[in-house]
């Protein structure tokens, strides 16, 4: 079984995908850490942001590796890092040239070829896994978002993430579509834990069928 979760920064996607995964004795699979990954490596190495052919290169060489929840990246561990506001920032940036795309759906298809897995990410229920089980796409209203990530984020100042989630959007809009048959879930007004109760019985469901 697959199941896809899909959705805005801020939405819940981590955060409900590996309590779900949890739940489900699946394995998880953040794919928004393949482009953090890929982001970091490419500071740490002084590659241009505005370079696709560069960066789908790096990528090509440098492929990210999970161990359970941990994420590797050409020998290093980099869990914690790839989460700092400096990534946050410019990830987008990355992650939208077509080229860097390619080697990151195709390495992303590899890794759910293994099969019984959550999978959260921008577009995984519309291109990197098509044929999920299950699809599930998680919204939220912009402020709860943006109160989200300032609780993620406490360093930064109100205006700079509200600036920070508005330009995110702005650029992940044209990878970011629900699938046709993607089940979509306000979480604005739900905790952690009643989002996951309703995904796990939408997977009962696509089970019992």
């Amino acid at each position: 079984m697959i199941v896809a979760i899909d959705g805005p920064a801020g939405a819940g996607k981590s955060t409900v995908a590996r309590r779900l995964a949890e739940r489900l004795g699946l394995r998880y699979l953040d794919t928004g850490a393949m482009y953090r990954a890929l982001t970091w490596l490419a500071l740490e190495r002084g590659v241009s942001l505005d370079d696709g052919p560069a960066l789908a290169e790096l990528a090509e060489a440098s492929p990210v590796t999970f161990d359970g929840l941990r994420v590797f990246v050409a020998g290093e561990e980099v869990t914690d890092v790839i989460r700092q506001a400096d990534v946050d920032r410019v990830v987008s940036t990355v992650a939208r040239h077509p080229a860097v795309r390619a080697i990151m759906r195709e390495r992303q298809r590899e890794l759910a070829e293994a099969g019984d897995a959550v999978i959260e990410g921008r577009d995984i229920g519309t291109v990197v896994c098509p044929d999920a089980d299950l699809k599930v796409y998680l919204v939220a209203e912009t402020a709860e978002r943006a109160r989200r990530r300032g609780a993620e984020r406490p360093e930064l100042a109100a205006d700079a993430l509200a600036t920070d989630l508005r330009l995110r959007d702005e650029r992940d809009a044209q990878n970011m579509q629900p699938a046709d048959d993607a089940e979509t879930i306000d979480t604005t007004a739900l905790d952690v834990e009643a989002v996951v109760d309703t995904i796990e019985r939408l997977f009962e469901a696509r089970t019992r069928a």
